[in-house]
């Protein structure tokens, strides 16, 4: 072999080792059981499970914090209900009280407007028959008569404006709601319970009775 063979030949070799050192080479312990790792592993902490219970505790806590609250605001809740319902019968109570109070005003102020002229009207019943007592008598003065006469029609057309008018009742039917029998005489051919003579005239204010009729009825 040549010089230059031999150089060639340990070039090679060289070479040959130099990448068997680059090569990576697996570590021995890779080859060996995982006890080891399981006996060197870091254990997990133990705090997991104290943590979790305190968690539940606090659950428990806040559940029990919040019952006591959602009972206290359910019981505040009845309380304003009641008071609401105290509130609205008062106020249906006051508003009946109210609306009675206005019909009865309003029923007195209708009775008042209808009803004003009755104690004149009975003050000057009176007077009207003195007026038509004094027209009964016989004078000689005619003008004194027909201006007296005059002021008698004049006072009872004003007392008709305020709906005060006579009873009628000469040959009516006896009716008590607004005659007065003071007499009593049986006459032939007229039937029983009649009006046969008015001894004073009956006069009614509207629909309310100012003074009943005083009369003699037959039997």
């Amino acid at each position: 072999m040549s010089k230059e063979q031999e150089l060639e030949e340990a070039a090679r070799v060289v070479k040959e080792q130099a990448e068997k050192a680059q090569e990576p080479q697996a570590p021995a312990e890779s080859q060996q059981p995982n006890t080891c790792e399981q006996a060197t592993a870091p254990q997990e902490p133990q705090t997991d499970q104290a943590d979790t219970a305190s968690d539940s505790e606090l659950e428990v806590q806040m559940i029990q914090v919040d019952a006591k609250a959602y009972e206290a605001l359910q019981a505040q809740v009845k309380e304003l209900e009641e008071q609401v319902a105290k509130l609205k019968n008062a106020y249906a109570m006051a508003y009946a009280d109210t609306e009675n109070t206005r019909k009865r005003l309003r029923a007195e102020f209708d009775s008042h407007m209808k009803y004003h002229i009755q104690t004149f009207a009975k003050d000057i019943l009176p007077v009207i028959d003195n007026c038509e007592r004094a027209l009964a008598i016989e004078t000689a003065d005619e003008s004194y008569r027909k201006a007296f006469e005059m002021v008698y029609k004049h006072m009872m057309n004003a007392l008709a404006k305020e709906g005060v008018e006579e009873i009628k009742a000469l040959d009516e039917p006896f009716d008590p709601n607004w005659m007065q029998a003071v007499m009593s005489e049986e006459i032939e051919g007229k039937d029983s319970n009649l009006v046969i003579e008015v001894m004073q005239k009956g006069y009614k204010l509207k629909d309310r009775l100012l003074r009943a009729a005083m009369v003699k009825v037959s039997a």
